[in-house]
């Protein structure tokens, strides 16, 4: 197996590298402390193609695949995980899904949009149902040619700026038909009874908004409903496979940017009279975090190079997302400790990349989420492959 990355996908990294420390590194700081949204900066990326990562050239896009558009989420962590996380949900969540499941006349009507600088979301989590995202009770009722949803949505990145929203609510009421009656909807901040709530005070990410939504008899044309009624589930966890990728990345970014700091600070700080990393303890630390960044990295890319070759990749997307974000809080609390006391102030970045990694593992599908679904899907190939190496059977001969 050759582990090298393409020539195009070094210049991706290279390129994407480059344009992160020159023009977003030296703000980074400014916008996590005074929660300032980068607007300069989307605007870059949408001028470069930023925004259409995901989506074909003939709608406007680049086309990246699965791995290119990976190494760059990793390649923006590295410098602001919340302008990384922005450009994810805007493709991952909220550009993917129209690709796949939206009709020609939808494609066409919100992909130029979408491409050319105006931010997507995606709305799943409500406030009773978060990683039970099957309990949804926003609901969503045929009037016409219209649904009128009513309900709460939290947890929404992009949610105040964001010109379309990939909206999940209840089409059928009766709880026993349970994900069967969630349908998916393009919902659009000036259709009437839409309306921003909250904006939440976050621990990290703090460039980043995130935010409640209100319906309150918000009209939805039937027009823009996204796939059937009642494929709402299967359209939210198919994208989420994609999105969890896009997850590892970032986290992958989080914990590289905090390992280089820390080997750099190993480097060059001097305590009883050897330099950091001479001693073995530091050591230790050190190769323990280059360990599960090259462990991240890996799954990362498999998952990506499964998903670009279209191959099922729903187990690989999992663990990538739970190793990598388990392994940025690792990597960022094990900085901190190399910085002692220089790593809890603001002057250095350590502390940053550890409040950013810590919602690595909740949102998109917690740890234990992750874990649920790697075990499902390992038992139910475990029973396929069983089933597939059974003898056949044939009706016995009973004698007349």
């Amino acid at each position: 197996m050759d582990f090298r990355l393409s020539p195009d996908h070094q210049q991706v990294r290279d390129m994407i590298r480059d344009l992160a420390t020159s023009e977003f590194a030296p703000h980074a700081a400014a916008w996590d402390h005074d929660r300032i949204l980068p607007t300069a900066a989307l605007a870059q990326l949408a001028e470069l193609g930023f925004y259409g990562l995901l989506v074909p050239e003939e709608h406007g896009g680049v086309g990246y695949d699965a791995l290119a558009y990976a190494i760059a989420l990793e390649e923006l962590a590295r410098v602001s995980a919340a302008l990384s996380v922005m450009i994810s949900v805007h493709n991952s969540v909220c550009c993917w899904p129209l690709v796949t499941y939206g009709t020609d006349e939808q494609k066409a009507r919100f992909l130029p949009l979408l491409t050319a600088g105006t931010l997507g979301a995606f709305s799943l989590s409500e406030p009773g149902a978060g990683s039970d995202a099957a309990s949804l009770s926003c609901a969503a009722r045929l009037d016409g040619d219209h649904y009128v949803l009513n309900g709460t949505k939290n947890w929404v990145t992009n949610g105040a700026q964001a010109g379309v929203i990939v909206l999940f609510a209840r089409t059928d009421p009766d709880p026993a038909v349970g994900p069967r009656g969630i349908t998916a909807f393009l919902v659009t901040p000036d259709l009437p009874g839409f309306s921003v709530g909250k904006h939440e005070d976050k621990m990290g990410l703090r460039a980043s908004d995130t935010v409640e939504l209100a319906l309150q008899d918000c009209r939805v044309p039937v027009a823009n409903r996204l796939g059937a009624e009642g494929q709402g589930f299967k359209i939210a966890m198919s994208t989420l496979d994609g999105g969890r990728i896009g997850i590892g990345a970032q986290s992958l970014g989080i914990a590289g940017a905090a390992f280089a700091e820390a080997v750099k600070y190993a480097d060059t700080r001097v305590t009883f009279g050897k330099k950091l990393h001479e001693h073995q303890p530091v050591a230790f630390l050190i190769a323990e975090m280059e360990r599960r960044v090259a462990g991240a990295r890996l799954l990362v890319h498999r998952a990506a190079w499964k998903k670009m070759n279209g191959l099922p990749h729903r187990i690989d997307a999992s663990m990538a997302k739970l190793y990598a974000s388990e392994a940025a809080t690792f990597v960022t609390h094990r900085a901190i400790q190399i910085h002692g006391g220089y790593g809890y102030v603001k002057e250095y970045p350590v502390e940053r990349y550890y409040r950013d990694a810590r919602v690595t593992e909740i949102y998109e599908g917690a740890s234990e989420i992750q874990r649920i679904v790697i075990a499902r899907e390992l038992v139910a190939a475990a029973a396929a492959a069983q089933l597939d190496a059974a003898p056949a059977t044939h009706p016995t001969e009973t004698a007349s």
